[in-house]
């Protein structure tokens, strides 16, 4: 049995991360500003990961096997995690992104979320008291209620009513994983001995077309498409003018099984499709435009 503290884990993937934890037998801890409560028989601990005095007196003795920060997206957020748990893990896992390989975020935000992973990255990685995992997870989708970001059912809602997506003349396509694949790749990435950055995503690439097409086919509605300029603010999410697509090669080199695309996207289009129908306005985009930031975490986990 492993000590594990999770930073965040109070949605999205970091609750199955939380819940893969204790299935596997492990002491976990959760540790939020109270944003949510853990299952029962995890423990909670509440503190603002900003506050180093208050996150070095909620954590108190308390030293961990393996701790997974969910939610690092500073430099400044890294290096106080540095100076915090040096002496009490000898593994940190952290969650990254596929956008710290954007060369050209879209707007100014997504260009701050970019480079403050980037520069996280190399501040945890630099001369650590122990070893880093930098986990660069691709596009995380889920169908029905976790799929909360609006993100699938931007496409889903769209086709559905027949209401043209907006896409780039020439995407490229990108990578996505399913947020249960990122929980249990966190966890394996939690109990084996490699450091460095490493990327998670399912096999098999897919641009906006594709994408369109494949919720088309699971709606029975034929997508209609228009057609916006290079850098529109108004594209749909996950339309890209620029590469944007990751090779898994090292983690399946390490040993992880990745599940393919094709397999869990029909089930996850329909299960959002369902949420749709039952609660229209729980996961509704907005009418114009899409939400701008394509990053695999930003949603918070």
């Amino acid at each position: 049995m492993k000590k594990i503290l999770v930073i965040g884990g109070s949605r999205y993937f970091g609750k199955g991360l939380v819940a893969l934890e204790r299935e596997t037998g492990n002491e976990v801890t959760v540790l939020n500003r109270g944003s949510g409560i853990p299952p029962r028989g995890v423990a909670h601990l509440v503190a603002d990961r900003d506050d180093e005095a208050g996150l070095l007196a909620a954590l108190g003795e308390r030293s961990f096997d393996v701790v997974f920060d969910q939610v690092c997206y500073t430099p400044r957020q890294a290096r106080l995690a540095r100076r915090v748990f040096a002496g009490r893990t000898g593994r940190y896992v952290m969650t990254s992104t596929m956008e710290v390989y954007d060369p050209a975020p879209p707007t100014s935000e997504a260009l701050d979320y970019a480079e403050g992973k980037r520069q996280a990255e190399a501040v945890l990685g630099g001369e650590s008291a122990f070893g880093v995992v930098a986990v660069r997870t691709a596009h995380v989708l889920g169908g029905g209620r976790a799929e909360f970001t609006g993100r699938l059912a931007h496409y889903t809602e769209r086709i559905g009513a027949g209401t043209p997506v907006a896409v780039h003349e020439a995407p490229y396509p990108t990578s996505f994983i399913h947020h249960h694949e990122i929980a249990r790749f966190l966890h394996w990435a939690g109990e084996q001995e490699f450091t460095g950055p490493v990327n998670a995503a399912s096999h098999g690439e897919l641009d906006v077309l594709g994408l369109g097409a494949a919720v088309g086919e699971r709606l029975g509605r034929a997508p209609l498409y228009r057609t916006v300029g290079p850098g529109a603010d108004d594209a749909s999410p996950f339309s890209f003018d620029r590469a944007y697509a990751m090779d898994n090669g090292r983690a399946t080199a390490l040993g992880f099984g990745f599940g393919r695309l094709t397999d869990w996207l029909p089930e996850a289009i329909g299960e959002t499709a369902a949420v749709l129908r039952a609660d229209p306005a729980r996961h509704r985009p907005p009418l114009t435009g899409a939400p701008r930031h394509q990053g695999g975490d930003r949603a918070r986990h």
